[in-house]
This record gives C-alpha cells, sequence and structure tokens, in this order.
C-alpha cells in the first residue's frame, strides 16, 4: 500500500516540475504535450541559452584583456559554434549553409521540419524589417525571432517555415538574407 503512494507521490512531483520547465521554456522549443518533449525542448532551450552565456562570457574576456569598440560578428559567430557537438548528428557544415561578408554573417540549417537562420552583424536600423520582407517573399513564414545584442552587435535568431511554394536552397536562402545587406532601407509611409 505504501508503495503505490510513493508512486504517487514521485508521479505528482514529476507532474509538478514538468509543468514547471513548461512555464520557463518559449513554446516553440516544446512541440508536444509528453513527458519526452518537454523534456527534449528544454535541452535545446537550455543549449540556446548556453551558447549566448558563453558569447557573453567571451565578451567579457575580450573587454578586459584590450579595449575595444565592440565584438566582431566573427568572434561572436565563434561563441555561437564553439559547442557543436559532431555526435549530436553531424556539424553545422552538414546540415546548412553560411554566407558571410564584412557586414554580416548568415547561417542557415534545417531544424525538423522549419528552418533556423542566425544573422550576426552590427546593428543596422531597420534591418530587421528587411530581413523579414526576404523571407516572406522567398515564401517563408517567421514562426519566432529572439534579437541580441552587445553593444553594437546583434545577433537574430529566426526561426521559420518553409512555404510550399519555395524551391531555394540552403546556401540560396544565405545568399539572399546576405544581400538584404546590401540594399537600400525599407521606410515606411505614414498616412
Amino acid at each position: 500500500m505504501s508503495h503505490i503512494a510513493v508512486e504517487r507521490n514521485r508521479r505528482r512531483q514529476m507532474n509538478e516540475h514538468l509543468k514547471v520547465l513548461r512555464s520557463l521554456t518559449p513554446s516553440f522549443y516544446i512541440k508536444r504535450g509528453d513527458q519526452a518533449s518537454i523534456i527534449g525542448g528544454v535541452i535545446e532551450f537550455i543549449k540556446e541559452l548556453h551558447q549566448v552565456l558563453q558569447a557573453l562570457e567571451s565578451q567579457k574576456r575580450r573587454k578586459s584583456l584590450s579595449p575595444s569598440p565592440g565584438p566582431s560578428p566573427k568572434a561572436l559567430q565563434a561563441a555561437f559554434h564553439q559547442h557543436d557537438s559532431p555526435s549530436g548528428g553531424g556539424s553545422f557544415k552538414e546540415l546548412g549553409a553560411s554566407c558571410n561578408s564584412s557586414v554580416a554573417d548568415v547561417e542557415v540549417k534545417i531544424s525538423g521540419c522549419n528552418v533556423i537562420l542566425r544573422v550576426i552583424s552590427h546593428r543596422i536600423q531597420g534591418q530587421v524589417a528587411k530581413i523579414i520582407a526576404v523571407l516572406e517573399s522567398l515564401s517563408f513564414q517567421v514562426l519566432h525571432l529572439n534579437i541580441s545584442s552587445m553593444e553594437d552587435t546583434v545577433l537574430y535568431h529566426f526561426v521559420v517555415k518553409i512555404g510550399l511554394e519555395c524551391e531555394l536552397s540552403l546556401e540560396e536562402l544565405a545568399m539572399e538574407v546576405q544581400q538584404s545587406f546590401c540594399t537600400e532601407p525599407i521606410i515606411t509611409a505614414l498616412s
């Protein structure tokens, strides 16, 4: 009889812990409500947070060693990828594409049925609107956008759904987003 009570108590505690984990994790990371999906989503979210933490620690070390105007996109890109592991199904190069320039570093990879797009650049007014316009014109739907900034450097992290009409390769998508940095800014008319 007491064994059943202990199991009920464990199950109740597990459900409470899962409820807390689910409430602390953005809904994008949790695809279903079962225990495995919740735990898997939390793990992915923690990996993303760890990458951001690594980038911030790297910036702090650089800043303490030598005064500089701010982190470069290349340094941030290295920080965000230093924890990619081959045991996780392959490296980034096997799963995606990148297009880098002195203005911005663009990375694209497949994640399930969605595309993850990361753009690291210096802060440019109106750039996020230009990227969204490019994505929508190419039949992508923005599901999630996270913007992180450190001084004058910005990381845009998009999760986009691939539209049925889209026929681009990952390389072509990376190049299209990269080209958005070379076009005239979008100006909205007030009427």
